[in-house]
């Protein structure tokens, strides 16, 4: 049996008991960052230098970077799916950091969202936008894969080090992937989060970076770095406030070809591989 034979089946294994547990939590989830609804992705000419393979439950899998290494690291992307920006950074990290990352499709029972109706700009988009949230994006479901995927990378890999970053919607999904007493994950990144709240940070059981824009809001953010300030793993956390920067920067937003966003780009990913090497 194939390695990645082996994944799919301790995957169908995990998830339906992740499952059970995640319809216990709130699926009213509505994302009121007003950025994340307007500003739409940019067009990118950046081929990523990755494969798809299937990989657990996932039949589609973004894998960039050595495999055999001893650690890795899971991407969740933002509501577009994959994007060359976002396939880019996560190229630039397995470089860095001589290791494999992957980037499921958290979509593919579904689809992202549609480009054509992007931003809303009527009622009944405005409504359906926010009805994404909580059917094709909606958090619990998306929280019961992600941590199905790394008990499944753990298992059969034997990776001793997990890492998870994710983008807007995706980080959501990533800092409640982080806060279960039987997290897989080692170390977690939110970068332009949607819908931040400081009482996820409460029960975050791993090192946490928190890296926003200019679009997330400031007193959450100013919350969630003193309740990492007084964690036992605090001198491993790390953050920043890239108020020159739109929602969606370093993802599928970021308009690379402006000197600025792309110099921030960098940046953000080069500040992502110094928080997981200094985590492991």
């Amino acid at each position: 049996m194939s390695i990645f034979s082996r994944l799919r089946l301790i995957s169908r294994q995990i998830v339906p008991r992740l499952h059970s547990s995640a319809r216990t939590m709130s699926t009213e989830i509505h994302n009121t960052n007003k950025a994340c609804c307007s500003i739409p992705p940019v067009q990118s000419d950046y081929e990523p230098k990755g494969v798809y393979k299937s990989v657990g439950d996932f039949k589609k899998v973004y894998v960039s970077g050595p495999e055999g290494t001893d650690s890795a690291i899971v991407c969740i992307f933002d509501i577009f799916g994959y994007y060359p920006q976002t396939q880019q950074g996560a190229d630039i990290l397995a470089s860095t950091l001589k290791t494999t990352v992957y980037m499921p499709d958290y979509f593919e029972d579904s689809a992202p969202y549609p480009l054509s109706k992007f931003p809303p700009s009527t009622p009944e988009e405005q409504k359906e936008f926010q009805a994404f949230f909580g059917g094709a994006a909606n958090p619990p479901q998306h929280v019961a894969k992600s941590l199905a995927f790394g008990k499944v990378l753990k298992s059969v890999n034997n990776y001793k080090n997990l890492g998870l970053y994710g983008f807007c919607w995706g980080g959501k999904i990533a800092i409640l992937s982080g806060s279960t007493d039987d997290t897989p994950y080692n170390a977690v990144s939110i970068v332009h989060p949607a819908m931040l709240s400081p009482p996820d940070v409460e029960k975050i059981a791993v090192p946490l970076a928190v890296y926003i824009s200019k679009d997330e809001p400031i007193k959450e953010y100013n919350e969630i770095v003193d309740i990492l300030s007084k964690k036992p793993f605090a001198d491993k956390n790390d953050h920043k406030n890239y108020d020159n920067q739109i929602h969606g920067f370093a993802a599928a937003r970021g308009d690379l070809k402006d000197p600025e966003n792309l110099k921030q780009y960098e940046d953000v990913y080069g500040r992502l591989a110094n928080f997981f090497k200094g985590a492991f």
